[in-house]
């Protein structure tokens, strides 16, 4: 696995001429698929399409997300992939957080200092490298600042993505990979973000469309933006945009909701010493695959430091140790869902 540097770029796009030809057909395709109605409430009121809403975990499932901003901060909040270990506590688990801030679909924050279809290479190669048999994808926020003349490329672009992670993931084994897509969640009216009620009637379309590419993929959807709460007595972000712990901890219960997790949610004073657990695994990988020094290690100025670059794989067995501990911790402080009574054989005693 070949680190990234630690750098955030966003190579900003302009929508070309002939995309506003399909902004009547974008703006119609996806208000029919988000079903919005004609009040301002009929936007978290759309209701995503059934098929493949639901998903699973299973033993041995090698779990990468993969996002933007949300999916990064996940790692340093760690809330999600704690709710999904804890209602699996018997299952052996891993999980690889990918996520990049400021990123979209054509991977524009990860060229660093190549282009975004540079970074989207890389991507790829990482998620090949990793081999996950479930893919967490979680797009949309940024695109959605395009408006509604950039709805269809960014429908194609996800589809495409789908695709392409699909077939990385499964390698030259060509083993079956589950495909996880998510909405974003809604912008939260603060003095920081005064406009968001504008921001969510664009960001309504974005996942609309990010339903629609689920049900076409036949993947499962986890709908942040429909059923994440938005009550201005108990806000979710800390600053309009960015989901606060609080906000974190409630998409975990969704993400379990979702794949139909049974087990009932750890009491807090269980849970902070798993989370902790998985934040320090994610700060663990962050540093194997982003060190903050990739430019000495592995660029343009590797005469400098390369002979270090020696010591990121040694990230590797410290990042295993660590998810053991987690699944070890796990099954200590969740006690598994109760089993149905079996039905004696007729005749037996």
């Amino acid at each position: 696995m070949k680190p990234l540097p630690a750098r955030i770029f966003f190579h900003s796009r302009r929508a070309s001429p002939s995309a506003l030809l399909h902004l009547i057909h974008g703006l119609l395709v996806a208000a029919a698929a988000a079903g919005l109605a004609a009040s301002g409430s009929g936007l978290a009121a759309a209701a995503p399409p059934e098929a493949g809403r639901r998903w699973t975990l299973r033993d041995g499932d090698r779990v990468v997300l993969l996002g933007d901003t949300f999916v990064e901060r996940e790692g340093d909040q760690g809330h999600i992939e704690t709710a999904l270990v804890a209602a699996s506590p018997q299952a052996t688990l891993s999980f690889r957080n990918l996520g990049w801030s400021g990123d979209t679909v054509w991977a524009e924050s990860r060229g660093v200092f190549d282009t975004p279809a540079e970074g989207y290479a890389q991507m790829l190669g990482l998620v090949r490298e990793l081999k996950p048999t479930v893919l967490i994808v979680a797009y949309g926020r940024n695109e959605s600042f395009r408006g509604p003349s950039a709805l269809p490329a960014f429908q194609a672009q996800l589809a495409k993505l789908c695709d392409n992670v699909r077939t990385a993931a499964a390698g030259d084994d060509g083993g079956p990979v589950r495909l996880v897509l998510v909405t974003p969640h809604q912008f939260e009216k603060t003095p920081l973000s005064p406009t968001a009620p504008a921001r969510n009637e664009a960001l309504a379309l974005y996942a609309a469309a990010i339903r629609s590419v689920a049900a076409e993929q036949q993947a499962g959807l986890v709908d942040l933006f429909a059923d994440l709460p938005t009550d201005p007595a108990t806000p979710l972000t800390e600053n309009g945009s960015h989901l606060s712990a609080a906000g974190y901890a409630a998409a975990a219960r969704l993400f379990v909701a979702a794949f139909g997790g049974q087990q009932k949610p750890l009491a807090p004073e269980s849970a902070e010493p798993l989370r902790q657990q998985v934040v320090a695994k994610n700060r663990l990988f962050f540093h194997r695959w982003r060190p903050a020094n990739a430019t000495y290690l592995f660029l343009f100025r590797k005469y400098e430091q390369g002979n270090n670059a020696v010591e990121i794989p040694q990230f590797d067995p410290l990042v295993e140790e660590a998810e053991r501990t987690i699944q070890a911790t796990a099954r200590q402080t969740t006690l598994p869902a109760p089993s149905a009574p079996s039905t004696p054989a007729a005749g037996s005693t």
